[in-house]
């Protein structure tokens, strides 16, 4: 069972995390975030950037985790795998995360 977790956390890891951006991009498009101005960029673009990043440090924690001895499984399959997923997981992350934290606005109308 440890090695199935171990095998699948860094997908869930990002599927929680794309979840929980787009819906708080959704959530302050809504409510007219991007309006609350600060000195570098608006409080809604913190916001999304903060939690990209923090998605992203999380795959990186899970990576270096399923790396370490104390976590990684006797199975050398196992361990490619779950090392494989990790990196997909990261990948993944910082492809489809990156455009909706980081540069996409709210849509006029």
């Amino acid at each position: 069972m440890r090695d199935v977790l171990r095998i699948l956390l860094p997908p869930l890891v990002w599927l929680a995390s794309f979840s929980a951006i787009y819906g708080l991009h959704g959530v302050g498009c809504a409510l007219r975030w991007p309006e609350v101005a600060m000195p570098v960029m608006s409080l809604f673009r913190w916001l999304l950037f903060l939690a990209w990043l923090a998605a992203v440090l999380a795959q990186v924690g899970l990576l270096l985790a399923l790396r370490s001895e104390r976590f990684r499984s006797d199975s050398p399959f196992i361990r490619w795998t779950s090392t494989a997923m990790s990196w997909a997981g990261l990948i993944a992350t910082l492809w489809t995360l990156y455009p909706v934290a980081v540069l996409a606005p709210c849509a006029a109308g």
